[in-house]
């Protein structure tokens, strides 16, 4: 059997250059989250929850930055036809350049806003600093979108190790050294500006210079203003929970919360770094609609995605209580229950995670977007509604109800690409139903110690 897989994949094909980079993203996505492990056992020993909150609060308003002003450029340069042509990148790698200093003045100008309503007055000092990280990655060559949009993850992923890896040691050196957030602060800019050189100097292809061509800014405005809606959409989606729940729970709380999200988030986090970057050449060069020889084939590869994606997800839900008492020591006991709770309730966006890239293959991310700012509207008001009924349980459950009433509208995109497949999804329902069951059981008295609390 493996001699079979390994001759799969030999060969320049489409689906054999597709299986090695996907089976080479999630071995690296792996790699760096068991390395994001060591660090977070060791951070949380050196430190104290009150930093993980702070620093949550700092990543909250960075991500918020970056994609309320996202344009879409690595999404262009995958599906462009020019996505090759030197004009075309030198042109995107200009308007990152300048989008990274212009979010720079932007933290800078809140900082003191962001920080009263947080009621943290040190935010700041530290969003000034963390903020440059936006500076630097705007610097960061096209050469790894180039890569990715030849399904060429090789390099990519042993770099992406090194810097993992560099930005750990570092990292609990600073908290050894300073016991304070500034070590999580520092060490972050510090991995930004190892990724700038490393894939400056490792990654081949264009080198970069400063252009500004008027036909490829047009596209991608075009391109990208649907997509600059969707991300800021995006936000709202994968963030807004630490925006409602942390102005519900006390810093050290919400620092717990996170222990249990870091966990409880893995199986998505893992779809959503591989499957974009899987599916949507998949779906650019074998589009479904175009013959049922590309649908079966594609649908193949579905099932093969949601499984593994589900089956992970599983692991966690019913183990998550059992690996924080393991782990950690009895601060932070409380985040068992957050990481069965989030990773039930993620089921149903796991079934269709790999829907969406079929509108980003062909262009249309009009269509992207609609789906995406349904969500994103669902969500927000089940997490607050939820939060105001029964506290941090009820915000979680109810963004597993927001996942499942989006669902028609996925349907709405998915099929007019073609893209569909009803088994697939009524399949990995009754799975996914019956495994969430069986963790809730499990896990209950963790999940009503939450509600107590």
């Amino acid at each position: 059997m493996i001699a079979a897989v390994l001759k799969a994949a030999r060969g320049e094909g489409l689906m054999q250059r597709a299986l090695r980079a996907s089976t080479l993203n999630v071995f690296g996505f792996g790699a760096q989250q068991v390395l994001r492990l060591g660090s977070n056992l060791i951070l949380t020993r050196l430190l104290f929850p009150e930093a993980f909150g702070v620093m949550a609060m700092v990543s909250v308003f960075l991500t918020g930055l970056a994609m309320f002003s996202d344009v879409g450029v690595s999404p262009a340069i995958m599906h462009s036809k020019r996505g090759d042509d030197p004009d075309f990148l030198n042109t995107a790698w200009t308007i990152q350049i300048i989008r990274g200093f212009a979010l720079w003045g932007v933290a800078c100008a809140l900082a003191w806003p962001i920080s009263l309503y947080f009621g943290e007055p040190d935010l700041v000092h530290y969003l000034p600093v963390a903020a440059l990280t936006l500076v630097i990655e705007g610097f960061v060559t096209t050469r790894e979108d180039t890569a990715n949009r030849h399904l060429r993850a090789g390099r990519l992923t042993v770099l992406g190790l090194a810097i993992q890896l560099a930005g750990l040691i570092v990292a609990v050196g600073l908290a050894w050294w300073l016991r304070s957030v500034w070590a999580l602060v520092l060490s972050g800019l510090f991995s930004s500006l190892l990724k700038l050189v490393l894939f400056d100097l490792f990654l081949p292809g264009l080198h970069n210079r400063l252009r500004w061509e008027t036909v490829a800014v047009h596209e991608l405005i075009q391109f990208g203003k649907w997509i600059f809606l969707s991300t800021v959409c995006g936000f709202v989606i994968n963030q807004a929970d630490k925006v409602v729940i942390g102005g519900y729970l006390s810093t050290a709380e919400f620092g717990i919360y996170n222990i249990g999200y870091f966990w409880a988030s893995f199986p998505l986090l893992l779809g959503v770094a591989v499957v974009p970057k899987l599916m949507l050449p998949l779906y650019r060069d074998s589009p479904p609609a175009a013959s049922a020889e590309n649908f079966v084939r594609l649908a193949r590869v579905r099932r093969l995605v949601t499984g593994g994606l589900l089956g992970l997800n599983a692991l966690v839900a019913i183990f998550g209580v059992t690996i924080i008492m393991a782990l950690y020591d009895p601060r932070y006991l409380a985040a068992g229950g957050v990481v069965t709770l989030i990773a039930v309730a993620q089921i149903p966006a796991l079934i269709g995670l790999s829907y969406d890239q079929a509108a980003l293959a062909v262009g249309d991310s009009r269509r992207f977007f609609a789906f995406v700012a349904v969500r994103a509207v669902l969500i927000v008001a089940a997490l607050v509604i939820g939060t105001s009924l029964a506290g941090l349980p009820g915000a979680l459950i109810g963004q597993g109800l927001a996942y499942l009433a989006a669902y028609p509208v996925l349907i709405w995109l998915a099929r007019n690409k073609g893209a569909w497949d009803p088994r697939h999804d009524l399949r990995f329902a009754l799975i996914g139903a019956l495994l969430g069951a069986v963790a809730l059981w499990v896990n209950w008295g963790a999940i009503i110690a939450l509600d107590k609390g």
